[in-house]
């Protein structure tokens, strides 16, 4: 199966609620529809130091952040094809690069404990990320349902819709099931509008009557403002 490796778009994040999605959905009907997968179960585990350099930077609002995830489509297996991403954002513009190997291969590499089984560019420059971080490990499990949507007319202008994200720092493995800390509040959905230009003038049309507007929302960011961090806070204060 051919997968898409390299992205460069732009990803505006919106928190909606499920009323508005119906809204949406219906409102686009004319100009995009469901992908071929339907609503599909997102897992991720995300990468960081020991003292979560990655995410701390990012929360700061420099003009460049980056960070590193494997995620997968549906509940792994050793050998099931996973993606390992790179993830970059440089003013506003999103830069992503990911390989897809098997789980096993993907975890051992990112941790550290063995080579990529497949060089190319985009793994040479994970490489490069790996080793200048140094001891990257699991930190956190992610898993959203999500549902995507792709437009009639063969563009690349994409929305999805991500509610039931949650959370959790134990158990932090592709092969697992999900269950965690929401980081939405009850009735929340998190839409993304992911375009390499202009949103469509239909589509600002239809943020405009449904008076939605555009927010700042990192799913890893959340769970270390509302979880880790003070989980971490915690700890000292009573060391």
């Amino acid at each position: 199966m051919e997968y898409q490796n390299v992205f460069r778009r732009y990803e505006l994040k919106y928190i909606i609620t499920k009323e508005q999605k119906e809204k949406i959905i219906k409102a686009i009907e004319p100009y995009m529809a469901l992908d071929e997968y339907g609503r599909t179960v997102i897992r991720n585990i995300y990468f960081d130091t020991d003292n979560y350099r990655l995410i701390r930077k990012s929360i700061e609002g420099p003009a460049y952040k980056e960070k590193l995830r494997i995620r997968s489509y549906n509940k792994a297996k050793p050998k099931s094809t996973v993606f390992v991403e790179l993830k970059k954002k440089y003013q506003s513009v999103v830069y992503k690069r990911r390989l897809p190997l098997s789980e096993i291969s993907a975890m051992n590499w990112v941790a550290g404990e063995g080579a990529c089984e497949e060089e190319s560019q985009i793994s040479k420059e994970i490489d490069y990320f790996i080793s200048y971080y140094e001891n990257l490990h699991p930190v956190v499990f992610l898993s959203y349902e999500r549902e995507a949507y792709y437009p009639l007319d063969g563009g690349d202008f994409r929305i999805t819709f991500d509610d039931t994200i949650l959370c959790r720092q134990e158990d932090i493995s592709l092969e697992s099931e999900v269950w965690g800390t929401p980081l939405l509040e009850e009735g929340k959905v998190l839409m993304e509008i992911k375009c390499s230009s202009g949103i469509p003038l239909w589509m600002l049309r239809i943020l405009s009557e449904e008076h939605i507007y555009k927010t700042s929302f990192s799913k890893y960011g959340t769970a270390y403002q509302k979880i880790i961090y003070p989980q971490l806070k915690e700890a000292a204060a009573n060391a």
